[in-house]
């Protein structure tokens, strides 16, 4: 995709939703996908079922206290957003978005936003189909420029799951599970995301605790997206 169809197809709708988009300016460094948390690394969140009166204002008023009180937004409420490429959408992406069992169409990445003074996240968000798949359903993945906090929106069958986890490039969870990742000998696996989340483990530094090699990941583990 042209910068300029990117900047109609996905900037635009997503300035609509209060976020501008920051092109080409991730921290180096930065996890490339977080996966694998368990009920020991969250540190806050919240659940909404569909049928909650005024859903969308309440998600968004939870999700703000949320990414204020854990950290996500920097001084200037900039935070990292995982997109997808080109014109691939978050609701195309659905179907096919459980980590361990591949896609057909090219990894998400991280993107840089600033949040404005006027949005609507899980609004107009999710309706653009790329924080979601419409108003009151989003599915989304944030963290903050420093990594100290990743935040996980996901639908369920009943309602709206958001769970904040700390410091995800230190969990021991995270990294098993992106350590087993990375070496999955699978033929529909992310090949492009299995090499950068090798190389993004292979350049931790110096002193990081050494990761034990799991057969596969634990039964009923929620993941990242």
């Amino acid at each position: 995709m042209g910068i300029q169809e990117r900047e109609r197809k996905m900037y635009r709708p997503l300035r609509r939703a209060g976020l501008e988009v920051i092109p080409d300016a991730v921290p180096d460094g930065t996890m490339p996908f977080v996966s694998g948390y368990r009920p020991e690394d969250i540190v806050g969140g919240f659940s909404h079922p569909y049928k909650t009166p005024r859903l969308v204002q309440r998600l968004n008023e939870d999700w703000y206290d949320l990414a204020v009180s854990s950290g996500l937004l920097d001084h200037q409420r900039e935070f990292l957003v995982l997109l997808p490429h080109g014109t691939h959408t978050h609701h195309a992406l659905l179907p096919k978005e459980h980590l361990h069992y591949g896609r057909h169409t090219p990894s998400p990445v991280w993107t840089r936003v600033r949040l404005l003074d006027r949005w609507d996240i899980m609004g107009r968000g999710a309706a653009s189909a790329f924080l979601g798949i419409r108003a009151g359903h989003p599915g989304f993945s944030m963290m903050a420029l420093d990594s100290s906090v990743y935040i996980s929106c996901s639908t369920g069958e009943i309602g709206v799951d958001v769970r904040a986890v700390a410091h995800p490039a230190h969990s021991e969870n995270i990294l098993q599970d992106l350590e087993w990742y990375a070496h999955w000998d699978y033929p529909r696996t992310d090949k492009e995301l299995q090499k950068r989340i090798a190389a993004w483990l292979a350049g931790r530094g110096p002193g990081t605790a050494p990761l034990t090699r799991p057969g596969r990941p634990g039964a009923g583990r929620r993941r990242g997206a």
